[in-house]
């Protein structure tokens, strides 16, 4: 093949040939993928969750990831939060004529390694190149589809009062890493997308407790975007402890250093987990067993007090609303 991508190959004829056979299906062959039809047979029964999203970040190399692997991660996130063992993946492809055939296959190859290692099949996919200038390197689709094992399904609208609010991790890593990478910029410490697929502990933790109401991934918008949108679809209010809510002391140094607040940044590599108070130790023991929860922590509650509501208590005892956010506080952060 070129060392460039070439038009010819989103023609449908012998380059496009080529492109799937000696790139696509070297990292993502499987049986089904393998028979090259139009449309993938699955093997699916009961109810089953589906998720599709698309993957535009800039820059798409980082420290961390890069699009490939963030687009399997954040497919099999959105998948595994409806309390699914995430199975299949589709994936298109929109290249930009005379991206570096070495990107494409580095992109291809780490997306390949992600799926395998969170257990996921890539099935079936699509590859358009468009002219130069038509779009800016690489964009990335998926739809993933997983099979819910648990009944009621964990839901944003299921957050009841009493309910424990736990945190898997650090907040605002992957937001200010791309930040720093795009602009160029040199923190103290070393800064790093938490890109990762969550779908193994979340269905251990899904599996050993008794009821698990809501598990959502605070990805654009950060944490304070996702807590009000399950305060308003459950019409409670979510009360968040400033000092119990975990952020890197580089990415706090970073954030003040450039104006940002980290709750409002994107991860795509840590979860909310709401859930009876009875349940919460049990779920911190099961994240704190895993690499990807060792900083769970418990960072509020739900009460009735301010219903569609997300309350902030501060450090020094003080109340405030914590407000959804408003306007692009970074631009293409996945």
């Amino acid at each position: 093949m070129s060392d460039k991508v070439l038009l010819d190959y989103g023609s449908g004829g012998r380059a496009s040939q080529r492109l799937i056979s000696e790139l696509f299906l070297d990292h993502f062959g499987n049986d089904e993928l393998n028979r090259l039809n139009d449309a993938a047979e699955l093997a699916v029964s009961g109810r089953i969750a589906m998720s599709t999203d698309s993957f535009t970040v800039d820059p798409i190399f980082f420290p961390g990831g890069n699009i490939g692997s963030l687009a399997v991660h954040g497919t099999v996130n959105d998948v595994s939060m409806m309390g699914a063992v995430p199975k299949y993946m589709t994936c298109g492809y929109i290249i930009e004529e005379g991206l570096p055939m070495a990107d494409l296959e580095k992109i291809v190859a780490s997306m390949g390694e992600a799926a395998r290692k969170a257990g996921v099949k890539i099935v079936t996919g699509d590859t358009k190149v468009v002219p130069k200038g038509a779009v800016d390197r690489i964009f990335i689709n998926t739809t993933g589809i997983g099979e819910i094992f648990v009944d009621p399904a964990p839901s944003g609208d299921r957050a009841r009062v009493g309910d424990a609010i736990l945190l898997s991790g650090t907040m605002g890593d992957h937001g200010l890493t791309i930040l720093g990478t795009r602009e160029g910029l040199e923190f103290e410490a070393g800064v790093q997308s938490d890109s990762a697929g969550l779908n193994h502990l979340l269905v251990k933790l899904v599996r050993e407790l008794p009821d698990v109401h809501v598990l959502r991934d605070p990805t654009r918008g950060g944490l304070a975007t996702t807590m009000n949108e399950i305060s308003s679809s459950s019409n409670v209010c979510c009360e968040l402890e400033e000092g119990a809510i975990p952020v890197r002391s580089e990415v706090s140094g970073g954030c003040s250093f450039l104006g940002l607040d980290p709750l409002y940044l994107a991860n795509e590599g840590k979860f909310l987990c709401i859930l009876p108070e009875e349940h919460a130790e049990q779920a911190l023991e099961i994240m704190h067993a895993d690499e990807l929860g060792r900083d769970a922590c418990r960072i509020g509650a739900v009460t009735d007090a301010n219903p569609g509501k997300v309350v902030m208590i501060t450090k020094l005892g003080g109340k405030r609303l914590l407000n959804m956010l408003e306007g692009e506080q970074l631009p293409r952060i996945c």
